[in-house]
């Protein structure tokens, strides 16, 4: 009999990328000494949108939440719809929070998925 590998609950994997969408929203709000409540949903708000977005597009790709390609396909929803609607809503995008925004969203939403492949390899 093969031995299934384990698998993560979508909803465990969801909840792990919204803790780190809003990882990257408290990194980036001290980053420019804006005080943690004021103002913070309304950063958070079009990122943790756009995360659903990614989600949406994850679940009906029927990609298994913990794959590194889920976590591409929320890595480009957050990033993209995130930014469309924080412009829509008034907010900037400038260059420098775009490639900011794209690497340290790359790395947190693939990065937890990529040590959780290598974990798994190494327990074989």
């Amino acid at each position: 009999m093969a031995v299934q590998p384990r698998t993560v609950h979508p909803a465990v994997a969801f909840a792990i990328d919204v803790v780190l969408v809003l990882v990257f929203l408290v990194i980036g709000r001290s980053a420019h000494g804006e005080p943690f409540f004021e103002g913070f949903l309304g950063s958070a708000w079009p990122f943790l949108v756009a995360l659903v977005v990614g989600w949406v597009a994850i679940l009906l790709a029927r990609t298994p939440a913990a794959d590194v390609l889920a976590g591409v396909i929320a890595w480009i929803g957050t990033l993209v719809v995130g930014m469309v609607l924080r412009v829509v809503s008034g907010g900037t995008a400038a260059v420098p929070f775009l490639i900011v925004a794209t690497i340290t969203l790359a790395v947190l939403l693939i990065g937890w998925r990529l040590i959780l492949r290598l974990v798994r390899r190494r327990r074989g």
